[in-house]
């Protein structure tokens, strides 16, 4: 196929050939990957000016996307990708082959440094993904901080540079630049551009931005950064959002609602942190979609209520795909066993050909975590209808797995249909999605305002009992 890239795709590509460090926070379906390859492919044969290009990326990703799209435009044809990836003598094998890019996923960059030292090869590394590298504090971050400077070129590609606010900033741009506009360290720009928020007694768990930061940190990073989004370049198909409610019964409604109660009531709202946020809201969303794990990770089931209404999409669906996002493994087995009476090809998300025979329109479902979904992977060739059947917090993975369909290539209306449990935490999780506020943030006032309900109730029916 012959590339003709639009325009902001050109402008694009001559920043990555001109500028040896660049950030590329371009929205979803703006041609990220094909950007980053024909700005390598000019580099490598026509100006010499790089001879080894690493590729680190989700593990999806590197499995398919960088060589799919390297294999699908004419002008890329001699370009010859590795891909460094499964049991460590398969990596050794890839990284000896003969080649001019290597794509490793991010989960192995430690062990690549371990691997190379003081002899690392790249001399041009792209991040596909650069919000991957958003903690200072992970093992993939210091390692490759220590190789900057055997790195003559580095590029991020990212949609969503700070997905859970601008502290995420820092040590992506750290990579491109070495700390030179947003400072040497995480705590300089933490103190310079930001104020403690919400704290408990010995620490701070979260912090805001000063007045003007936002504006200030733009300002920074705006010549090492190129910011598009996709509604100023491409005519998307259109998408419409469904919230199909499910209702429990009298009796599972009643099992939620104990069970809510008893966890919620066990945690003080004035001192719940991240961490308890998290381990509540995954047992109360596992509630909602119909089992939990007990103790001995035993599955527990409460009821199925999600599992009929899926059943009904798929008879309504006419005969066109689905893919469905589950939250839990046991979501997964849960639907699986369901659907196995309604003669269906149900295939998981895993490996390259997972996302061919999807493709090819060869499965009724595809069954997907977002996690494993969420970048750069094309699924658009095999269908346009997008069921939730689990929710979560995460906003940039609701974004990101719905782009999968809706992106550039879609021909037919994309529809997203998301199970939601009334009366349950699904509700919270729904409202911050759609209002573009699914954060942990949102996440621990849900809570403190159910743990509060909670409260309430009790105080009322004690003071009730009083008086009798």
């Amino acid at each position: 196929m012959i590339f003709k890239p639009h325009d902001y795709q050109r402008y694009c590509i001559n920043r990555m050939i001109l500028e040896s460090h660049l950030g590329l926070l371009l929205d979803m379906g703006l041609g990220k990957t094909v950007i980053a390859l024909t700005a390598i492919n000019d580099l490598r044969f026509n100006r010499f000016a790089i001879s080894r290009t690493l590729v680190i990326a989700p593990k999806k990703v590197a499995e398919d996307t960088w060589t799919r799209e390297s294999s699908k435009w004419d002008h890329l044809h001699l370009l010859r990708i590795n891909a460094v990836l499964g049991a460590k003598n398969k990596r050794i094998r890839a990284l000896n082959t003969p080649g001019d890019i290597w794509v490793i996923n991010r989960e192995n960059v430690q062990w690549l440094v371990d691997y190379y030292r003081n002899d690392w090869p790249f001399d041009c590394v792209i991040i596909d993904e650069l919000s991957s590298f958003k903690n200072p504090s992970a093992k993939r971050f210091k390692a490759l901080k220590l190789m900057l400077p055997h790195i003559k070129r580095l590029y991020g590609l990212t949609g969503t540079p700070a997905p859970n606010g601008l502290l995420d900033l820092w040590s992506q741009v750290y990579l491109l630049d070495q700390g030179q506009r947003l400072g040497k360290t995480v705590t300089a720009y933490r103190d310079r551009y930001f104020n403690p928020d919400q704290r408990g007694a010995d620490r701070i768990y979260t912090y805001k931005p000063k007045d003007g930061s936002e504006g200030s940190i733009k300002a920074a990073i705006s010549d090492i950064c190129i910011s598009l989004s996709a509604r100023d370049y491409l005519t998307l198909p259109k998408r419409i959002d469904n919230v199909i409610p499910v209702h429990l019964s009298p009796k599972a409604a009643a099992q939620y609602r104990e069970m809510e109660r008893n966890m919620l009531l066990q945690v003080d709202e004035a001192t719940i942190d991240a961490s308890t946020a998290a381990v509540l809201s995954n047992k109360l969303l596992q509630l909602c979609n119909g089992a939990i794990y007990d103790e001995n990770k035993a599955v527990y089931a409460l009821h199925d209520e999600k599992l009929e209404a899926l059943k009904e999409i798929v008879d309504t669906a006419q005969g066109n795909s689905l893919l469905v996002f589950y939250n839990f493994q046991h979501d997964r087995d849960r639907i699986k066993k369901a659907l196995s009476r309604m003669k269906l090809k149900i295939g998981e998300l895993k490996t390259p050909e997972d996302i061919e025979e999807w493709n090819a329109g060869k499965l009724d479902i595809l069954l997907a975590h977002p996690a494993s979904a969420a970048y750069g992977l094309n699924l658009q060739d095999g269908g346009h209808i997008v069921v939730w059947f689990g929710l979560n917090w995460s906003l940039e993975l609701y974004q990101q797995a719905n782009a999968r369909l809706h992106r550039q290539g879609q021909t037919e209306t994309v529809i997203v249909q998301h199970l939601v449990t009334q009366g349950g935490m699904d509700e919270q999780v729904m409202e911050a999605l759609q209002g573009k506020e699914a954060t942990q943030e949102a996440l621990l006032n849900a809570l403190k305002a159910r743990i509060e309900e909670y409260k309430q109730e009790e105080e009322n029916a004690n003071n009730e009992a009083k008086t009798l």
